[in-house]
């Protein structure tokens, strides 16, 4: 009767626990993903130096694009203010024009100052027409699956990323493609809902 006992009870527990790394694994996995394309950003040469300075941002490790002729992207994010989490976000956007295939890149947005930040966080956003995007390139060492991870360091040409890596009306927006190939990124257009983290 005791064994018996002893023997539902283990099993109990290695039922839990089992449910507990279901669960949590998706969990951690995602905070390695956000903390992988972070850090991809601040090995990037001119967007790292964003991250010194910048009231807040939003980072998305993967956004998908695609289409013929009348195309479509979308992706998932999280929004920092002084390295702390503060909301989820999520961009979509519709293109229309010549276009075929898709890609697959990551995002960061950084912004100036509490009013920019304010404004993004507001509830809805959109990026205007004269938004653009700095491409980086990843180094060959740095590695971004399309699954949403990505891993190591990257290096951007400086030419590249100092032509326009400042912030334009307080924003300032990189890429990085993945696969780590250059990729320019038409960005106006993009549609931001945010979701504040409970309080």
């Amino acid at each position: 009767m005791i064994r018996e006992a002893a023997m539902k009870s283990m099993f109990r527990n290695a039922l839990l626990s089992l449910a507990a790394l279901m669960v949590g694994g998706p969990v951690l996995a995602a905070q390695d993903r956000y903390a992988d394309t972070v850090q991809l950003f601040r090995d990037a040469g001119e967007s790292g130096k964003f991250f010194g300075k910048a009231y807040g941002y939003a980072v998305f490790p993967t956004i998908g694009k695609g289409g013929i002729g009348i195309g479509g992207a979308f992706g998932k994010g999280r929004v920092y203010r002084g390295g702390t989490l503060t909301g989820d976000v999520s961009v979509a956007q519709v293109s229309v024009g010549f276009q075929f295939g898709g890609q697959a890149y990551s995002e960061i947005v950084f912004f100036e100052n509490k009013s920019t930040f304010d404004d993004f966080t507001s509830g809805n956003f959109e990026f205007g027409a004269d938004i653009g995007a700095v491409a980086i390139t990843a180094s060959a060492n740095a590695s971004a699956s399309s699954a949403g991870g990505a891993s190591a360091s990257a290096s951007a040409s400086k030419h590249e990323a100092a032509a326009t890596g400042g912030y334009h009306h307080g924003i300032a927006v990189f890429t990085i493609a993945k696969g780590g190939l250059m990729y320019q990124a038409a960005v106006a257009g993009q549609k931001f809902s945010f979701k504040p983290r409970g309080n």
